[in-house]
């Protein structure tokens, strides 16, 4: 294939550079590192292009920090006027690495993704009898700095291009010469493209009749056990003396009824689960949710914004009883419906007021309002344990029913209530 050559000088064209500016800042315009930057766009981009010209501009500074999600990884984000020139050096280069790619790679690829994966995953296990699951040992922490600049080699031609890739690959543990940060840009193409030459070769093996991969976790399927077995052992030699790497497991082919764990799912022919790590990390992260909200370091419309979030990730298994549960056990549920809805108002209004008045006080209040004829009865609705809304911690809403010669009405007069107690007869028929 013709090697991508000329490509430098769009990469720092001054249009491309804004649009750069605008994809780096995506979500992130309230830190302070981004709004400086904004302050004097025109000035910042000047003198990014000026030192990517000259060759003068720093690569390699990082905010080092780890997160447990659910296992420990390191983070190194690099600073903002980096992650603009990383995104301005994409724009050009992903499309030719995109070239590169077979169809059933879809980590970081335009119109791919996980849920084409997780679709693309059952559908190859209805097809088939048995499933090969691999992944590769620290693949990030791993890839080796020149194989992979080798095989950039064979795609760019470009000097100027090359020299920055080597620059951004190096920046990091550059004395150890293996390794790619995570948490930037660079590093999912690149680590992506590395696996080309692994997808090409699961593809060549007669008894590869399926075959998917999202980053470095990669699933086989076909007819036999060892069919695949064989695959699976010719892929620990591929791997090692191609890639440089090593498989976390010994290859070990599994029928497809048992079930497989992809992408943070239990995947069955028939359906999807989620598996038990995931299920960990929701439990856990719900609850911070709810912590945080109750101490009054997040407002309900954040809270919102980060369960929904995290409830996207559940949303295609079958876990609404899952979820209803750890709800109800870490006590996070609102009442009612959500904010903004008529039915949680009302009973927000029925929680403020007083629960037990006289009973002659109850009917002249009662006297003013009119009960239409045949009209519709409101009840608020009964919490199902799944409430957007996050750390209340307030009793039920649920109250016992009305019995004639009760002191405390516990319903409040209004559209809430159930009946028109002011308009009934004193027996209590209706």
């Amino acid at each position: 294939m013709k090697r991508a050559g000329h490509l430098w000088p769009a990469v720092v064209e001054r249009g491309n550079l804004v649009r750069a500016f605008h994809q780096a800042a995506r979500g992130k315009r309230h830190k302070m590192e981004v709004r400086r930057f904004a302050a004097d766009l025109d000035r910042h981009v000047d003198q990014l292009r000026r030192t990517l010209m000259d060759g003068t501009f720093e690569v390699g500074r990082f905010h080092v920090f780890k997160v447990h999600d659910p296992k420990e990884r390191t983070i190194h984000a690099a600073h903002f006027e980096e992650r603009v020139f990383h995104h301005a050096l994409m724009n050009q280069c992903e499309p030719v690495l995109e070239r590169q790619a077979v169809f059933h790679s879809y980590a970081c690829r335009r119109g791919k993704g996980r849920l084409k994966a997780m679709d693309a995953a059952r559908a190859a296990a209805r097809r088939n009898d048995w499933q090969l699951k691999l992944d590769i040992r620290k693949y990030f922490e791993s890839v080796p700095h020149d194989r992979l600049l080798d095989r950039l080699g064979r795609v760019f031609k470009d000097p100027a291009v090359l020299l920055w890739f080597e620059r951004i690959v190096r920046g990091h543990r550059g004395d150890e010469g293996r390794g790619l940060p995570i948490g930037s840009l660079t590093s999912q193409h690149l680590a992506n493209f590395y696996l080309v030459t692994l997808d090409r070769y699961c593809a060549e093996q007669p008894a590869v009749r399926a075959y998917c991969r999202y980053m470095d976790d990669f699933v086989c399927w076909g007819a036999d056990k060892q069919g695949l077995l064989e695959v699976g052992r010719g892929l620990q030699r591929f791997v090692a003396q191609e890639l440089g790497l090593e498989l976390k497991h010994p290859p070990c082919p599994q029928p497809v009824r048992r079930g497989m764990d992809f992408l943070g799912y239990r995947m069955f022919p028939d359906h999807v689960e989620l598996n038990r790590r995931s299920k960990v990390r929701y439990r856990r992260r719900l609850g911070v949710l709810s912590r945080l909200h109750e101490a009054g370091c997040l407002s309900e419309s954040a809270v919102q914004q980060r369960l929904t979030a995290l409830t996207a990730f559940v949303l295609p298994t079958a876990s609404h009883r899952f979820r209803s549960r750890v709800c109800k056990q870490i006590r996070s549920a609102a009442i009612g419906l959500e904010p903004g809805e008529p039915g949680r108002q009302l009973e927000q209004q029925r929680d403020q007021l007083p629960r037990c008045e006289p009973q002659q006080q109850q009917s002249r209040q009662h006297e003013q309002q009119h009960r239409v004829p045949g009209g519709p009865q409101l009840r608020p609705r009964e919490p199902d344990g799944f409430g957007v809304s996050m750390g209340l911690n307030r009793p039920s809403s649920a109250s016992p029913p009305h019995r004639r010669g009760d002191q405390c009405n516990p319903w409040p007069s209004g559209a809430g209530s159930p009946t028109d107690v002011g308009s009934m007869p004193p027996d209590g028929s209706g």
